[in-house]
């Protein structure tokens, strides 16, 4: 039987354009819906893109994993985000990346602080001077990162650089340009939409 570094090894040896062909099609059958939606940012919009249904499931997330590992940079020694989006990347980057030899841990920002005990805004082993990357799985406004990277930077971590998933063209960028963060992404939305038509 295989084991689980050698799977994870020879997906890791895979090209990246292999993998994000194979990722932006689990997201277009799987994430990407039409219709009437209303986003977190209060906009209206007539597609949705539910990025949980891909980060939470097996492979999906899996590749999502290795992708952002490609990207992160080298000084980045914890990943995290707000909740519940950004649980499951954070969570499946640093496990992934604990099986290619790779020390990251993972961290979580509650949208509001915990109201018992310690009344904590972020959720894991985080101490400040630490210099993270903050994850999300679909960026509208930038604002739930825009949340995140403020509570982090007021616990005493330094946010060293963004990482979405799929980017919908809608002001994220100019979001994380002004907070002075580097933000890269695996798709942009047209591309989703494009490869959902295409699987129709």
């Amino acid at each position: 039987m295989t084991t689980t570094n050698q799977l994870i090894n020879t997906l890791w040896q895979k090209d990246t354009e292999e993998l994000k062909d194979k990722l932006l099609t689990i997201l277009a059958k799987q994430s990407y819906r039409e219709g009437k939606f209303t986003l977190v940012s209060g906009k209206e919009s007539n597609f949705y893109l539910d990025g949980k249904m891909t980060s939470l499931d097996s492979e999906g997330g899996t590749l999502i994993s290795v992708l952002f590992l490609r990207m992160l940079k080298e000084n980045v020694s914890s990943v995290g985000g707000i909740s519940v989006g950004a649980d499951p990347l954070s969570s499946g980057v640093s496990q992934i990346g604990y099986l290619l030899g790779k020390k990251l841990n993972a961290f979580y920002v509650r949208k509001e602080p915990k109201k018992h005990g310690t009344s904590k805004w972020v959720e894991g082993p985080l101490k400040a001077g630490e210099t993270v990357a903050i994850l999300e799985d679909v960026v509208t406004t930038g604002g739930s990162s825009q949340k995140a990277i403020e509570k982090v930077t007021e616990f005493g971590a330094k946010v060293e650089q963004a990482l979405a998933v799929v980017d919908r063209n809608e002001g994220g960028r100019e979001t994380f340009k002004k907070l002075g963060v580097e933000y890269d992404f695996l798709f942009d939305i047209n591309e989703v939409i494009e490869r959902s038509r295409i699987s129709r």
